[in-house]
């Protein structure tokens, strides 16, 4: 587990190293994002869409093939997309900004 801690913390490292000038850093801009206003989890779909307005876009859903796989819905708003397990908000992801942004680069396997 520490091993993991430490590879995850040199990613990080390296990717702030790596920026050049006037790169925006994925990573800093989902912090910017936490500080905003955002979808909390567990919120409906219904307390969503009154807060924030209709989304952009309605990905089409994913999973319910199985009773034990839940529905999970899309919905896009200009800076981050809510993910639903039927109703409910389970997670909110930053997007990314441009094609210029800069995240993490993947692990070297």
């Amino acid at each position: 587990m520490l091993r993991v801690a430490i590879a995850v913390s040199l990613l990080a490292v390296s990717a702030v190293a790596s920026a050049q000038d006037g790169d925006t850093l994925l990573i800093e801009r989902v912090q910017e994002t936490a500080q905003q206003a955002a979808p909390v989890r567990g919120w409906t779909s219904a307390q969503v869409e009154q807060r924030f307005g209709a989304p952009q876009e309605r990905l089409d859903p994913r999973g319910g093939q199985k009773r034990q796989w839940p529905t999970i819905n899309r919905w896009v708003y200009p800076a981050f997309t809510v993910y639903f397990e039927r109703d409910r908000v389970i997670d909110v992801v930053a997007n990314q900004a441009s094609a210029d942004e800069v995240g993490p680069k993947p692990p070297i396997r």
